[in-house]
Order: structure tokens, then sequence, then C-alpha cells
């Protein structure tokens, strides 16, 4: 009897983590976003319409000089955690060295509508992508694609998703991961992740195929993604890739947000793009 109730409580463990199981992925801040002239006068406020008809908050903060980022747009995705605000000083930073950038919260973040899934923040990345090309008029050979954690998984979906014609003219991963599975297994190795998740986010295997220049930045220090596993995203890209360490550096430190290795990495993304004429 006794191995019935064990088993009756571990389906009952299993069955209500499944149900849950978002909230162990995705920890939005859902506070409504100050306006974008709180930190950069000159920028704008945007709201972006996905394909579902879900209602986005963004800023879009324009170059403010001339610079290696000239020319280009920085599209970023952001990871499982904040709001768009918490990445102003990265904005901040690509625009003195003349970027321009779109910065946006998915679903359920900085107080938008709906609740974040794989599925949903697909089709967020890709109205953000859209205002960027259809309304801003930006060339999808000037747009690099910037992905920090969990959104290093949103723009490997997104490119994966696009046209060869329309995809960006390079893709920037912090501290990406191989899938959410082995993410998972990381932070609950007591649990079967794998055979739960009903988010997916096959890193590796979608960057396998993309033939684009990649830069993949970690930290060696990283307690949330194990530096190996994005050692091995940047194994399995086809194309041009640099990777760079920041030794010592932890998952959140500042290092990965706004440090000089990690600038250092988008304007050398954006001169390899510029020296290979794209």
């Amino acid at each position: 009897m006794w191995l019935l109730w064990a088993a009756l409580a571990a389906a009952l463990v299993l069955g209500t983590l499944w149900l849950g199981q978002r909230r162990l992925i995705y920890f939005p801040d859902r506070a409504a976003v100050p306006p974008v002239a709180t930190e950069f006068p000159d920028g704008r406020d945007v709201t972006l319409r996905t394909a579902d008809g879900v209602a986005l908050g963004a800023w879009f903060v324009p170059a403010r000089g001339s610079g290696p980022g000239s020319g280009f747009t920085v599209l970023v995705a952001n990871g499982n955690g904040g709001n768009r605000a918490g990445r102003a000083s990265l904005a901040g930073a690509l625009s003195d060295l003349g970027f321009s950038v779109l910065l946006f919260d998915y679903r359920g973040y900085g107080g938008n509508p709906g609740s974040p899934s794989e599925a949903g923040l697909a089709l967020d990345i890709l109205a953000a992508y859209h205002y960027l090309v259809d309304e801003v008029g930006v060339a999808p050979a000037r747009l690099l694609c910037f992905g920090e954690s969990l959104g290093s998984a949103v723009v490997t979906g997104l490119v994966s998703r696009l046209e060869p014609a329309q995809r960006p003219a390079a893709i920037l991963l912090r501290s990406p991961f191989v899938d959410l599975a082995a993410a998972g297994a990381t932070r609950y190795p007591f649990l079967p992740v794998r055979a739960m998740l009903r988010d997916r986010f096959p890193v590796a295997e979608q960057i396998s195929a993309l033939d684009l220049p990649l830069a993949v930045v970690l930290g060696t220090a990283d307690s949330v993604i194990p530096a190996e596993q994005s050692r091995e995203v940047a194994r399995r890209a086809p194309g041009p890739v640099t990777l760079t360490e920041v030794v010592g550096a932890d998952h959140n430190d500042p290092e990965l947000f706004n440090g000089a290795q990690l600038i250092d990495a988008v304007v050398d993304l954006a001169e390899r793009v510029n020296a290979a004429g794209r």
C-alpha cells in the first residue's frame, strides 16, 4: 500500500510542477516601465503589435553620435527576468558608439498583457523585427540581433524562421544554453526536466543551421548557464564565430550587462560585417 501512496504522491508533485513549470522559467518584472525620456531624452516610446493581438511596450534609442556602430541597429532580446529599463545601460553604451537600439518587453513583462511562453515570445520578437524593418526602415543587412540568456534562444528562433534575405547581418548571444532542458537540468537536477518541458528553445540545434557571423559572450563563473553550454553553442555554429570569455563573471554580474568586453564584442561584430561587405 505504501508503494501506491508514494506513487500517487510523486504523480501529484510532478503534475503540479508540469502545470506550473513556466513559473520556474520566466521571472517577469510586471511593473509598468517609465517613459523612455527618463533615460534617453531623444528616445521614442513604441507600441509593438504582435500577430495574435498583444500590445508590447518598447523603447527606440537612436544613435547619439558617430562611431563604429554608425548605420547599425541592435535588436535586444532580454533574458527571463526584469524588464527593458534594466537594459538601459546597455542601450546607452551602444548608442554612444553610433548604434541605434530597440529595447522591448515580452508579453507579461514591463506592464504588458499576457503570459510568457516559447510560442508567445516568438511572436513578440517577430513584432519587434517587423517594427524595425517595416516601420523604421532598417535594412536586414544593417541589423544586429542581440540575445541575453533566454533571449539568445528567442533571437536564434527568430532568425531560424526568417527567409535568408530577411535575416539580420549578424547575431550576438550572451550566455546561451544548448537547449532549455539542458539549462533546466542544471538548476533542477532532481527533476525529469526534458520529459516535462513544454517550452524547448533548441538553441544549439537551430544555430547549427545558421551560416551568419556570430559572437558568443559568456562568463566563466556563470552559475545559471554553465560556460561549457555556451561554448558548445559556439562550436555548433557553421559560420564565422568569435568567443569572448569574461573571466570570473557570473550570470547577472554587470560585466555581462554593459561591460567593456561585451560592448567590444558588439563593435567587433559590426566591424566584421563591414569588412565582409554585407
